[in-house]
């Protein structure tokens, strides 16, 4: 699930403040006219990360291979990013097909998205938990979305919510579970889902939710390791 339009809602990640410069005149106006450096100049708190961790490596290879076990490319697929210092994707999906007892489909994808402190916009950190509110918005009004069930996930990085869905697709039952979550100036978003076919069973909303769990835990350490 990338949402590299997330990135977008406040624009600029990379913007600079642009210092307001006051013309000479006599002293005694030029005193009176231009700013203190502490009035035209406000502080905020550095950005905490200065990196991301290579997207499709931030989930180990054994747990990709446990919760998607026949990915069509087993690495995973890196999604389109034009600046990967602040923003980059990865997903992973796959047929497990169990002849008689019916078919397994999993689907799993994490994004990252990485926020500058900017005087104008705020610190690094306040601009990621903003983001984190809308981007928790946009799941929460997912189309079709039944028994659908938000509740705040502890041990995941400063702060993270959970989220679980059903969505019926191609006449199956779809069992969702989207976490975002925040660490430092980083969000980290991640969904993971499966269904069942040809008779086989939905995965149940636990089992998808602690593979999830799971992964969004690698993904979050790798932030704090990319940046060692």
């Amino acid at each position: 699930m990338l949402v590299v339009a997330g990135c977008s809602s406040d624009s600029g990640d990379s913007g600079k403040a642009e210092g307001q410069g006051q013309g000479q005149g006599s002293a005694s106006a030029s005193a009176s006219v231009t700013p203190s450096p502490s009035q035209s100049t406000k502080t905020v708190e550095p950005a905490k990360f200065a990196k991301l961790p290579e997207v499709c490596k931030a989930i180990s290879a054994k747990t990709t291979a446990s919760l998607v076990p026949k990915a069509k490319t087993k690495n995973g697929t890196p999604a389109a990013s034009s600046d990967l210092a602040s923003r980059g994707g990865c997903s992973w999906n796959g047929l497990d097909d169990k002849g008689v007892k019916g078919s397994q489909y999993r689907w799993l994808d994490v994004s990252f998205y990485r926020y500058e402190s900017d005087a104008t916009l705020g610190s690094g950190q306040e601009r990621a938990r903003e983001n984190l509110a809308k981007e928790l918005a946009k799941v929460q009004q997912t189309p079709g979305a039944k028994k659908l069930k938000t509740f705040t996930a502890t041990g995941i990085g400063d702060e993270a919510n959970t989220v679980t869905y059903q969505l019926r697709k191609t006449d199956e039952d779809f069992q969702y579970t989207s976490i975002v979550a925040r660490t430092g100036n980083v969000l980290v978003l991640l969904s993971y889902n499966g269904a069942g076919y040809a008779g086989a069973e939905t995965p149940s909303e636990k089992t998808v939710t602690d593979g999830a769990a799971t992964a969004v835990k690698e993904a979050v350490a790798a932030v704090a390791a990319a940046n060692k």
